[in-house]
């Protein structure tokens, strides 16, 4: 490690390597979540209304049932990067910071599932009479 100078001590304990690219990845998922949620609102403003037949219908079109997908996708990865930097800087006992990523983890997969499951649903299901 060192000869015990303060310099030997810190020798070898600079940057990770990956703080950029989780960086980078935040950004790219802020990217995609900001296009997927403007047409998102574009096309629900376009609905003629908003009872549960015309959108149960329009969710289940091809061309809006995957970039649904992909914007829940989009949106719980970008959940997932910032509450794990949000965890790693203001958790200190690594036994709770553990427990809290694994707990992290295994939120926004089930939510992301859930999500894709319901729009798969009515994706492939058609819309109910």
């Amino acid at each position: 490690m060192g000869s015990g100078t303060n310099i030997g001590k810190v020798r070898g304990l600079g940057s990770a390597g990956h703080g950029s690219e989780h960086w980078i990845n935040q950004r790219i998922s802020a990217l995609g979540n900001l296009l997927l949620t403007l047409w998102l609102a574009a096309s629900l403003f376009w609905l003629p209304d908003y009872t549960h037949k015309t959108v149960a219908e329009w969710l289940a079109q091809p061309s809006v049932a995957v970039p649904m997908i992909l914007l829940l996708v989009s949106v719980f990865w970008h959940v997932r990067l910032g509450l794990q930097v949000f965890i790693e800087d203001y958790v200190h006992n690594e036994g709770n910071k553990l427990a809290l990523l694994v707990l992290l983890n295994f939120y926004v997969i089930g939510g992301a599932a859930f999500g894709i499951f319901t729009v798969a649903k009515h994706a492939f299901a058609g819309t109910p009479v």
